[in-house]
């Protein structure tokens, strides 16, 4: 075949497969344009699952009439104008593609009014060809509906997945931007009805509040806030605790300069700091946000830009490991200092009106011996107090009283909570190491120099 200039329709359509995966991609899109144009409340309306309609409104800066036909042309925009204002790049879009790309493969309406017009003015693009503008009544801000998503692309609609399943990708997109941006209002509606409605989140308790609204009330009860900044790297969100860890990583969002991102380098330099008190097979829980120079990160490493690449990875990765290790140090310390200091006096067991004192005799007597060995280990996870004052101010152990063993390997446990199943190895290898780790900080371990040494591997 001969060398020629592809059609402009074409053109839209190549550059939409690369940006329009599905509606949640249109989604993102829109609202990232509303972002950018300074909204302060975004409501998103889909049918369909998005298929049907998608519908943005804003009460942004809008679009100018002069600007609607460049809004629609591809690489036309108002954020770069040179290759310096690409590197020190501060908005969410940029490229220029991603409203041609769209209203290539949709029937799209753009109805946009700005400040000081008598009116608004409205744009369509029906799969590439535009028609107007043309005067319509609309408020400040901008709305921007897709309908019929891929209607000219069938092989493209064949592979949409379920309404309920596309509605849940739209659902995940704007909680993931709910929690970028806290100072802006989200709504999202499905088929007429209400999902949710996050007002602006303001101060540390506003934030709290959609964080729980988003992820859910019990990782707020578990999570704890932290913020930390040293040579122009910021790094602040909510930890949650190893007990509230997941089977799955569905409940990590990381981003950079407001930019929700899945950058591999910040999850790994996470998991890493949660190295030392979660279990290697579970996922931690988290919300960490990154800010630095623009300079410093490259932001246009892929189309849909949720990956990115640091100029100094080494320097981030050991700054973000550090700050959540340190992190996790200071709440697992406050919370054992909680514990001694507020021991239960004249305790029972909850529901029994036995004291523990007498629970823990019945427990050794019924027990079996497996569980008798390891009852000296329990007993070091905890400084028992002197067998007078046992009686005075009974405490209890963090995995309590042994009451059972089962397949050999778990031991059945009680404490003011209520059931604990621990697993015995575990339980030791776990009491060794905190050994180990207080003994190397009270530098107390024993150590013998070698004459000459011996290299091993592990």
């Amino acid at each position: 075949m001969a060398i020629r200039i592809l059609p402009s329709q074409l053109i839209d359509q190549t550059a939409a497969g690369e940006v329009v995966e599905r509606p949640a991609s249109v989604v993102k899109e829109l609202v990232e344009n509303s972002l950018d144009a300074g909204a302060r409340a975004v409501s998103v309306d889909v049918e369909g699952g998005g298929a049907v309609l998608i519908r943005v409104t804003d009460d942004g800066g809008g679009v100018p009439r002069d600007e609607l036909e460049l809004a629609l042309s591809r690489h036309a925009t108002s954020k770069i104008a040179t290759l310096d204002d690409l590197e020190g790049l501060l908005s969410m879009g940029f490229r220029g593609e991603a409203l041609p790309s769209i209203a290539s493969v949709s029937r799209l309406t753009l109805t946009s009014r700005v400040a000081g017009s008598e009116h608004g003015w409205q744009i369509a693009c029906n799969g590439g060809e535009l028609d107007g503008p043309r005067p319509a009544a609309h408020g400040y801000g901008t709305t921007i509906e897709v309908r019929d998503l891929f209607f000219n692309t069938p092989a493209r609609r064949k592979f949409q997945k379920a309404e309920k399943t596309e509605l849940s990708h739209v659902d995940a997109v704007l909680r993931n931007l709910a929690l970028a941006r806290f100072d802006v209002e989200f709504k999202l509606t499905s088929n007429g009805r209400t999902v949710f409605a996050l007002p602006a989140a303001v101060g540390r308790e506003g934030q709290e509040r959609r964080g729980a609204a988003v992820c859910g009330e019990e990782f707020m009860q578990h999570a704890r806030y932290f913020e930390r900044a040293i040579e122009g790297l910021c790094l602040r969100g909510w930890l949650a605790a190893p007990a509230f860890s997941r089977a799955q990583a569905d409940m990590q969002f990381t981003f950079v300069n407001d930019r929700f991102v899945r950058d591999k380098l910040l999850r790994h330099a996470v998991r890493l700091g949660y190295h030392d008190v979660l279990f290697q097979a579970r996922q931690p829980a988290y919300v960490a946000h990154v800010a630095l120079d623009p300079r410093r990160v490259d932001v246009n490493a892929h189309p849909a830009k949720l990956e990115i690449r640091f100029r100094d990875s080494q320097l981030v990765h050991d700054f973000v490991f550090c700050t959540v290790e340190a992190a996790l140090a200071d709440t697992l310390v406050s919370v054992k200092d909680v514990a001694r200091a507020s021991p239960v006096r004249g305790a029972t067991l909850a529901g029994t009106g036995a004291s523990y004192a007498s629970v823990r005799q019945e427990s050794l007597a019924l027990a079996p011996s497996g569980v008798r060995e390891y009852l000296p280990l329990y007993d070091r996870l905890h400084a028992r107090p002197p067998a007078a004052a046992v009686v005075d101010a009974p405490t209890v152990p963090p995995l309590g009283f042994a009451l059972a063993q089962l397949a050999g390997i778990y031991v059945l446990a009680q404490n003011t909570s209520g059931l604990i199943i621990v697993h015995m190895h575990a339980a030791h290898e776990r009491i060794t190491y905190e050994r180990l780790k207080a003994s190397l900080a009270a530098q107390r371990l024993q150590a013998q120099p070698l004459l000459v040494p011996v290299s091993f591997e592990v």
